[in-house]
């Protein structure tokens, strides 16, 4: 007698990261919408709202990215420019974890009037993406420079320069309001993919790309950020003509990897005249982690002083 298929699961509302393939059309993709990871990894930056929006976008393809390859490890996605928001990092642990840090010139911000122009915001600078492995593997980066269109059009220019694969993807972003819930902000990203070796792979005229290229414009970011919408509606509406085969979604979780002992052993490599010189006016080290916000104190007679 044959086994019984699967019952399918449908993804959550937010927090999870969908696979997808149109295995005829030699594509694959990724939907993924945040809302207590990108509200947790935003609370610990009170930046202006144009730059909250280019961090919980880089959270969304820092996990769109990160969980597709299969490795133990951490991938990275890095922006650094020239422009008020000088610096921005967002990290994906193997398994699901994400969390991000922004850097903002507030003063530069406000002279420069950047508004929400992406250009304007980082200026002119570099997408940076690294893949570390915990083991065998060496670490691997790929460089790009920032497009002036924003942060989906810089990191298709990674696929295309460091990858070599057509890739479409759309970022999104945005505040929302629960009345007693506080402010919180929700990212969403999606990104379809030719599959190495197929015709996708070889050549972006075809006919499957084009097609999929036009559904792709018609991708609104309510989509992407609305939990009323769910992830397979979204798949549905754009590819309702081919056979899209979905897989069982993944839950992402913020995640921060500092800790107090590793703090405590760089602390305890300062001899003790330089650790004379740390400590706050009440005799105690207060070390703050820039991507949770957590804030860590040490005694100086508990690091042997």
């Amino acid at each position: 007698m044959p086994n019984p298929s699967p019952v399918y699961t449908p993804a959550p509302l937010a927090d999870f990261v969908l696979p997808f393939e149109l295995e005829d059309a030699g594509l694959r993709g990724r939907l993924v919408r945040l809302d207590a990871v990108s509200t947790r990894a935003l609370s610990a930056h009170p930046l202006p709202e144009p730059a909250q929006r280019v961090l919980a976008e880089a959270l969304g393809l820092s996990a769109l990215l990160g969980s597709s390859l299969r490795f133990e490890g951490r991938l990275s996605v890095q922006l650094k420019g020239d422009g008020p928001l000088n610096l921005l990092a967002t990290d994906y642990f193997a398994g699901g974890g994400l969390r991000g840090y922004a850097r903002l010139d507030e003063k530069r911000f406000a002279d420069e009037g950047c508004a929400g122009e992406f250009a304007k915001l980082v200026g002119g600078g570099v997408l940076a993406i690294t893949i570390e492995p915990k083991k065998g593997a060496q670490p691997y980066q790929g460089l790009v420079p920032l497009s002036a269109d924003g942060l989906s059009a810089s990191a298709e220019t990674y696929f295309a320069q460091s990858e070599q694969l057509p890739t479409m993807l759309k970022l999104a972003a945005g505040p929302i309001y629960r009345f007693g819930a506080g402010h919180g902000w929700r990212s969403g990203a999606f990104m379809i993919q030719a599959v190495p070796g197929t015709q996708a792979d070889t050549t972006e005229a075809s006919d499957d790309w084009k097609r999929i290229e036009l559904f792709m414009k018609t991708l609104e970011d309510y989509e992407l950020l609305d939990t009323d919408v769910t992830a397979e509606s979204v798949l549905w509406r754009l590819f309702h003509d081919d056979e899209v085969r979905v897989r069982a979604s993944q839950p992402l979780r913020f995640e921060c990897s500092c800790r107090a002992e590793n703090i405590r052993s760089v602390l305890r490599a300062y001899s003790a005249e330089e650790l004379k010189d740390l400590p706050d006016p009440d005799g105690v080290i207060r070390t703050r982690c820039e991507f949770c916000g957590n804030v860590y104190e040490f005694p100086l007679e508990t690091l042997g002083v």
